[in-house]
């Protein structure tokens, strides 16, 4: 009997590998740490594989770069061949129109359901900011592993101005889940779609209240400014809980989020990247997967540590507890090395599944108190063989007398962010500053959003027509415009008849201000008219009329008018030169010689 009863409970459990931000293909060009990345997704997936999981959630950003490379692209459609292929069977049924559910690839249905292909493991994934559509086809590289039938990708919206989720309906045994996906869109725009009921969910129609809502998303969840990022309460109160990617650091354990004004919750778990990508104290925690059981509409999350990660410690200091007069900056060297070898000395306690790898080590060094930074790369020499990040091994800071703890901790993560980062940072820094200018100069053909936009492709994944092709559509978008607003040939030719009218009065205008500047410029003009009237500037054209972009009054004539006197004066003193010559020739030998 209680055999059967674990057959029949098994039979109705939802078991799901939950993982995110894998970013694989992170420093594919570092000699030490390029296989990273790699080596921590092979050991999700065999995970997946050993205990043998439903499927498997991806929360985006699954590889680094929006265009990866092909040997990162090689590898990562190898370890899913190996891992999610197989004869085992499915044990769960969707129940939702696919077409809707995968309308964004070339074949809307899931892949086990493809007689050709022999899926053990599906992937559902969503993609993140680091991998998300762009360029001809607004395709990004999860479309290619798709289209390879290796993974289900969902959550691409059809219209980014009104957003309508439609969940993908499954069902194992008594047990439905309603999973809804929403991939990375900017936080700003997101942000003011929710603040303007413009972000959709729909819901089962029939017993509403049997479905186990799972909602994925991947954006900003701590603060970054008034609109960049997507409050908790923004969640609606149906859902019952939110996998959120885009966060590194790892909070695999639901934390509860109680709704205000009546008694419904939601649970919130972020799983955290599965690699370390900006050295701050927040990637330092462990890195989990987790596997999530559902049972109809109850679940509890069982978290599984991963082993391959490299080890990472993180630790500040300050300069100033040390005694050391600032002058002594051997000293202060000196000081600094020892308390990184106290670091790599913490290595194999905290972390004894290391396997030999170097570690990561990351000292930030508060230099208040008339202390001077020293050469970073110079130090990090000492340390080549005994770290894996030897040239971003210290951070110098100077840390305010009044701040707090919070805001300290919320500035390393800023600090510590690598390249990358900082070139994200600073991209959406630029994008405020274009909007804001936008906003004051009130473009009526380009949009705001539109250019943001394009730049963040612009910078982020190499798009270099982005720019370009923005510009043109808002051109074709404008044009269309105008030709429905103009209802015949007729009325087209009116509009264009007027515009002409306008530009010839503002002419007129400008004339008439041109000839009543003043006695002074009427007789500098006759003066200048008659030089042009001589015997030597027969043939040369008319002046052309003054320029309207001229600085002052009638200064597009004047320069005109003395362009076309020094031709004369030169051609004059050509002719001059010419019969010069010739009388010389003839007095030296009476006659010219040939030559």
């Amino acid at each position: 009997m209680a055999a059967r009863e674990e057959d029949e409970e098994a039979a109705s459990t939802f078991r799901i590998l939950v993982t995110t931000d894998n970013h694989l293909g992170y420093l594919e060009k570092d000699v030490l740490r390029r296989n990273d990345s790699l080596q921590a997704f092979e050991e999700v997936l065999s995970i997946a594989k050993e205990q043998k999981v439903d499927m498997i959630l991806q929360g985006g950003d699954l590889f680094h770069e929006n265009k990866p490379s092909r040997h990162v692209l090689h590898r990562t459609m190898e370890l899913l061949r190996r891992y999610c292929m197989g004869d085992e069977p499915i044990r769960f049924e969707i129940l939702s129109d696919q077409a809707v559910n995968f309308g964004s690839n070339s074949f809307p249905v899931v892949n086990y359901e493809d007689p050709n292909y022999n899926v053990s493991i599906p992937m559902f994934l969503i993609h993140g900011n680091h991998d998300d559509p762009a360029g001809e086809g607004n395709l990004c590289a999860l479309n290619l592993l798709s289209v390879a039938n290796l993974v289900n990708y969902f959550g691409k919206p059809d219209d980014i101005e009104d957003i309508s989720i439609s969940p993908i309906l499954m069902k194992k045994g008594s047990t439905k889940i309603a999973l809804y996906g929403l991939g990375s869109i900017r936080d700003e725009r997101l942000h003011r779609l929710f603040m303007r009921s413009k972000v959709k969910y729909l819901q089962p129609k029939e017993q509403a209240d049997d479905w186990f809502n799972l909602f994925m998303l991947h954006q900003n969840r701590v603060v970054h400014g008034a609109h960049n990022y997507i409050p908790e309460n923004f969640l609606p109160s149906f859902l019952d809980l939110v996998i959120w990617g885009h966060e590194h650091e790892c909070l695999i354990d639901p934390t509860e989020r109680r709704h205000s004004g009546d008694d419904s919750r939601v649970f919130i778990m972020q799983p955290g990247s599965s690699v370390a990508t900006s050295l701050c104290e927040g990637e330092m925690k462990q890195k989990h997967v987790a596997i999530l059981s559902v049972k109809e509409t109850d679940f509890r999350v069982e978290k599984i540590p991963l082993k391959s990660v490299r080890p990472y410690i993180f630790s500040t200091i300050d300069l100033a507890d040390s005694n050391i007069q600032p002058e002594l900056e051997d000293e202060v060297m000196s000081h600094v090395s020892d308390e990184v070898r106290k670091l790599i000395a913490r290595v194999p306690i905290d972390f004894p599944e290391a396997n030999g790898k170097l570690p990561l080590i990351r000292l930030r060094v508060n230099y208040a108190g008339g202390y001077t930074p020293f050469s970073v790369l110079r130090f990090g020499q000492r340390f080549v063989n005994e770290v894996a990040n030897p040239t971003t091994l210290l951070n110098f800071f100077k840390r305010r007398a009044a701040q707090s703890l919070a805001d300290t901790r919320r500035t390393a993560g800023e600090e510590e962010a690598p390249s990358d980062r900082r070139l994200e940072a600073s991209t959406k820094d630029v994008s405020d500053i274009l909007i804001e200018q936008l906003q004051k100069d009130k473009p009526e053909v380009l949009s705001e959003d539109c250019l943001a936009k394009a730049l963040d492709h612009f910078v982020e994944k190499e798009e270099t027509d982005a720019i370009t092709d923005v510009v043109k559509y808002c051109v074709q978008r404008t044009q269309h415009l105008l030709q429905q607003r103009a209802n015949s040939v007729d009325m087209m030719d009116h509009v264009i008849t007027r515009h002409r009218d306008d530009l010839k009065r503002q002419q007129e205008a400008a004339w008439s201000s041109r000839l009543s500047s003043g006695n002074q410029r009427q007789q500098q003009s006759e003066v200048e008219v008659s030089l042009l009237s001589s015997d030597d500037d027969e043939g040369l054209p008319p002046a052309p009329p003054p320029s309207r972009r001229g600085r002052g009054r009638g200064r597009g004539t004047k320069r005109t008018l003395e362009s076309a006197t020094g031709e004369s004066s030169s051609k004059k003193k050509r002719s001059e030169a010419s019969s010069s010559r010739k009388e010389s020739s003839r007095g030296r030998g009476g006659r010219s010689r040939k030559t």
